[in-house]
């Protein structure tokens, strides 16, 4: 590898450093860029006047942002970048579809799901691909880990008891599941072996094998917020394990979108109190305030009376 490439390298990487110092997260990188980095790095020797000029051109390939002194944030390529708020697979903005061509691309994007045998352990356990529900025109989408049994069973996503408990919690918003997406990181119920009950974790692995499929979903119903629920979700959209519990209430980005992280129904169904359920509440009233969605007084003083009579 020429020594003229190795320069050229350092000298990216430390300013890919020094915008992720500043704040900066994502770099757009055009279409033919991305191509030539794909390339095998040169083995012969690069002539300083090609080096400049090579360099010349690549800047001009980083559209910059609206103060015109910084790179538009959109694409990661360092690693380091990637474990922040956003991965390295953000993706520059696609031309938006025709409501036919979004419908079209969706119905195409499910048929490929459903047919789905990557993972052949879990093509061959499971009853249905739980893929997503709702409406491809979505400002709000709700974000899993996995489906389990009753999802596995109907091929829809949250329709047990926790998914009972997020359409309350989505109707206490004054919305419908209809005028949500709802979808999980995994599309299949992760297998058990030797279990006829109970549920698993998705390993990294699985995550990271079907995450294009949510990814496909978010680029083509470009949602304003997504709700991250419970801390396989969170780990598998930001790859965070710090935990949920400091995670929740603080909003993040993922792949350009607004992102709460929350506690998963299926907590709030483990713990009853209502100083965990006011904890969720609170998230989906700054979810709802992102959406510049009108909230009552009722919906603001959710669980707070209940709270104080806790308390005496």
């Amino acid at each position: 590898m020429s020594s003229a490439y190795n320069q050229l390298l350092d000298a990216t990487i430390q300013h890919l450093e020094d915008l992720k110092s500043r704040g900066v997260r994502h770099v757009a990188i055009a279409p033919e860029t991305l191509r030539a980095l794909a390339q095998p790095a040169p083995r012969a020797a690069v002539p300083s006047q090609e080096l400049r000029s090579s360099r010349h051109e690549e800047a001009q390939t980083f559209p910059m942002s609206a103060t015109g002194n910084q790179p538009a944030i959109q694409q990661s390529l360092l690693t380091s970048a990637a474990t922040d708020n956003l991965p390295a697979s953000a993706p520059s903005p696609a031309p938006r579809l025709s409501s036919p061509e979004k419908a079209a691309a969706f119905t195409a994007l499910r048929a490929r799901a459903l047919a789905c045998v990557k993972c052949a352990h879990l093509a061959s356990s499971r009853k249905n691909v739980a893929f997503g529900v709702g409406s491809i025109d979505a400002q709000l989408m709700f974000v899993g880990e996995a489906p389990g049994a009753d999802e596995d069973e109907q091929g829809e996503p949250f329709v047990g008891k926790a998914g009972q408990l997020l359409t309350k919690i989505i109707q206490a918003t004054g919305l419908s599941r209809a005028d949500v997406y709802i979808a999980n990181i995994l599309k299949c119920r992760p297998d058990t072996p030797g279990q006829s009950a109970g549920n698993r974790k998705p390993t990294s692995d699985e995550m990271a094998t079907c995450i294009p499929y949510l990814h496909e979903q978010i680029d083509l119903i470009r949602p304003k917020v997504i709700v991250a629920l419970g801390a396989t979700a969170v780990e598998g959209l930001l790859g965070k394990t710090i935990g949920i519990t400091k995670l929740r209430g603080t909003w993040k980005t993922y792949r350009g979108t607004p992102l709460m992280p929350t506690y998963h129904p299926a907590y709030l169904l483990r713990n009853q109190a209502m100083s965990e359920k006011r904890k969720v509440w609170e998230d989906m009233l700054a979810v709802m305030e992102k959406l510049e969605m009108p909230i009552s007084e009722k919906q603001r003083n959710y669980f707070l009376k209940a709270r104080t009579i806790d308390k005496r």
